[in-house]
């Protein structure tokens, strides 16, 4: 997530993360699967890709990636969430850090994947969404990809009203050079269809 006031940072006062992990510890003890996002980015990564986890929380998504084989990095504003994920995999890179500053930590660009999943998007500090959008794109190597899951409802989010319209979104990732190539409604690939409380998008950055 972003600091700055954002979103999460008022929803949360960024001391979420043991109770963020707890709930997806959970989930799964219950049998629940909590690896859609990771399986969703894993088929349309090659063997060994490079993976930006923007907005990473725990590091649950960026962790199962790199089981898979690919080199993943994750960034957060939260610092007790990348506590939970520096414990969980000390070897792994976690990177503290404003999405709104992005260009400022330093992050080598030419990744083949950067995701923004668990409301990311919706999150962000008010007036900041195109400017992390053109961030995140710049930071992909040409041909990559740009994955983001945002709730469009508040059934979908934990706020009230929805923020930002799939329409603005859309509009920043245009401006950021990004095409968009899929859309879903859930991470199971699910069809999106106009009304669906939840969006999951593959723009991709124009190979050379």
């Amino acid at each position: 997530m972003t600091g700055q006031r954002d979103r999460w940072a008022e929803l949360t006062g960024g001391e979420a993360g043991e109770e963020y992990a707890e709930r997806f510890a959970r989930l799964a003890e219950s049998g629940h699967d909590i690896h859609g996002e990771a399986a969703f980015c894993a088929a349309l990564l090659k063997p060994a890709a490079r993976v930006l986890d923007a907005g990473c929380g725990t590091g649950r998504i960026a962790i199962r990636l790199a089981e898979l084989g690919h080199a993943c990095t994750g960034v957060d504003v939260d610092s007790s969430m990348l506590a939970v994920a520096r414990r969980e995999a000390p070897a792994q890179e976690w990177v503290l850090g404003d999405l709104t500053r992005l260009d400022a930590l330093g992050l080598d660009p030419g990744y083949d994947l950067v995701l923004a999943a668990g409301n990311v998007i919706p999150l962000l500090a008010s007036g900041t969404e195109p400017a992390v959008v053109r961030q995140l794109a710049a930071l992909l190597r040409p041909g990559g990809l740009l994955i983001t899951g945002m709730g469009l409802d508040a059934a979908h989010l934990p706020l009230p009203e929805p923020p930002v319209t799939l329409a603005e979104f859309d509009h920043w990732c245009d401006q950021a050079g990004l095409t968009l190539r899929q859309r879903y409604a859930t991470w199971s690939r699910d069809p999106y269809e106009e009304g669906c409380g939840y969006a999951v998008s593959v723009h991709a950055r124009p190979a050379m």
